[in-house]
């Protein structure tokens, strides 16, 4: 029976105790300045590709330091169970409020983290190529998203007859959804969704010239932000 509970002891002792010697000091080495590279890498791309309205460094750089962070956790979680548990009850206590209000920076955080997960586990090929293909997908998609720039285009105008129909004539020129139209005290207001190609906005100068036309005022929208 001793023998037994010494057997156990003996199995316990083997599982949970640190395993030193697994991870040498150029895994960790290589691990981290991999993530370190493609983390940089990362944030580059997240800087080109921003289409915000004002381009926030910090979260830029918070990036590169989440890459670092996920491979030093997935590092330690390859080499001690026991820190692991402990890990893991440490971090369930951890709320993150900040709000994330543009979809394509939910991309660039997890993307973030895969690396430092593929770093971590020592699949730096992975991480490479995977690094390599999401950045021409996120590159595509910026480049065909930008062929055509959406705008919120206000006009304001005396309630006239022939300026309602001037107006409109110009507008059938566009592409263009009316999104609100408001009469108040001799003046009408539009809210107009516009898609223009390469930032052509020429048809301001025309609308601006009709007679009657008091304010014209075009804003780019971009996600919930319109700048």
């Amino acid at each position: 029976m001793q023998e037994n509970l010494f057997d156990i002891n003996n199995i316990l002792r083997n599982i949970l105790a640190p395993q030193e010697g697994r991870l040498l000091v150029s895994d960790i080495f290589i691990g981290l300045t991999l993530a370190l590279l493609i983390g940089l890498f990362i944030s580059y791309i997240y800087k080109k590709t921003f289409q915000g309205v004002l381009y926030s460094y910090s979260f830029s750089a918070s990036l590169v330091i989440m890459a670092l962070i996920t491979a030093l956790v997935i590092m330690t979680i390859g080499i001690n169970l026991v820190l692991t548990l402990g890990m893991v009850g440490a971090l369930s206590i951890v709320r993150f409020r900040t709000a994330i209000k543009d979809p394509m920076d939910i991309v660039f955080i997890f993307w973030a983290i895969s690396v430092g997960l593929a770093t971590g586990a020592k699949l730096y090929l992975l991480a490479c190529i995977g690094a390599a293909f999401i950045s021409v997908a996120v590159i595509f998609l910026f480049k065909r998203r930008s062929a055509n720039f959406t705008f919120m285009l206000i006009i304001r105008y005396i309630n006239d007859l022939l300026t309602d129909e001037r107006v409109a004539e110009e507008l059938q020129n566009l592409k263009h959804s009316l999104k609100s139209k408001t009469l108040t005290r001799g003046k009408t207001e539009l809210v107009v969704e516009l898609r223009v190609a390469e930032e052509d906005t020429s048809f301001m100068d025309r609308l601006s010239s009709i007679e009657g036309v008091s304010d014209t005022v075009l804003m780019r929208y971009s996600g919930e932000y319109v700048s």
